[in-house]
């Protein structure tokens, strides 16, 4: 055999089988990661535990819920971008959602341009992480479970 005719085996591309949903969950997984991980480093730098603490309290919520709220965006949020446990974690991660609109954005109105933040936004997040559990890990999952 010569080099001009030579077969080279195929080497499989990064994205041979991955569907257009594979990878629309893969952008929902890590989006969401991301926003997660945002709103825990507002709570820990900006906020700080202890004033999340105070806010958490003031809504009438016990103090300690603060730091499972932290834990909960920042595991979640490190948990979805690494696509590990994705269904499970989204679905864990909707009383966080359920829990910020009944305090403190639910009695702000709907929109979230309202004073005080609406609930609009913490609504259509928690049907987002629904939409996540449903699709699953997507492509590019640390994890991925298999149908």
């Amino acid at each position: 055999m010569t080099y001009a005719t030579a077969q080279t085996p195929a080497r499989p591309s990064l994205v041979d089988g991955v569907t257009n949903a594979d990878l629309a969950a893969t952008l929902l997984r890590v989006s969401m990661g991301i926003l997660f991980l945002a709103h825990a480093w507002l709570k820990l730098v900006i906020f700080t535990p202890a004033g999340t603490v105070g806010f958490f309290e003031s809504l009438g919520f016990p103090g300690f819920l603060a730091y499972l709220v932290i834990a909960a965006e920042l595991l979640g949020g490190i948990a979805l971008i690494l696509g590990v446990a994705t269904r499970w974690v989204s679905l864990a991660l909707v009383p966080v959602l359920l829990g910020s609109i009944y305090a403190p954005h639910g009695a702000a109105g709907f929109f979230f341009s309202n004073e005080g933040g609406g609930w609009e936004f913490p609504a259509f997040w928690a049907i987002v992480l629904l939409v996540q559990a449903l699709l699953g890990d997507g492509a590019f999952a640390l994890r991925r479970a298999r149908a």
